[in-house]
């Protein structure tokens, strides 16, 4: 990866420089692997569906960039991947929130059923 870098940067790089382009390839990597995720889901199903995995690549590639954009001091990047960050977390959450309730729901004790002619409850 020497010769990448000394291909990209002739007067030289700093070697916390190289691993701050590590880390932004690498969460540019993540980021865009959840658009591969999504499309092969959606091809297996037939139809547009968003995995599981693919709120979780957006989370992780989300968090990896605003670290990079933080070091180079880039608050563009820092308000675009912050915001998104935000929306990746909160979509995690509701989906987590909504499959307990369901599994709240199927596990929920029946009430007894009343006897005739008396309400049930």
């Amino acid at each position: 990866m020497d010769w990448l870098f000394g291909w990209l940067f002739p007067d030289g790089i700093t070697a916390q420089e190289k691993m701050m382009l590590v880390v932004g390839l690498g969460g540019q990597a993540l980021f865009s692997a959840r658009f591969l995720i999504q499309w092969v889901k959606s091809e297996m199903s037939g139809e547009s569906v968003i995995p599981l995995a693919f709120w979780y690549f957006s989370l992780a590639g989300g968090i990896t960039l605003f670290v990079y954009a933080f070091s180079r001091k880039d608050p563009v990047i820092m308000l675009g991947q912050g915001a998104g960050i935000f929306i990746y977390a909160r979509n995690l959450y509701l989906i987590y929130r909504s499959r307990r309730r369901l599994a709240d729901a199927n596990n929920e004790p029946q009430p007894d059923p009343a006897p005739p002619g008396q309400p049930n409850g």
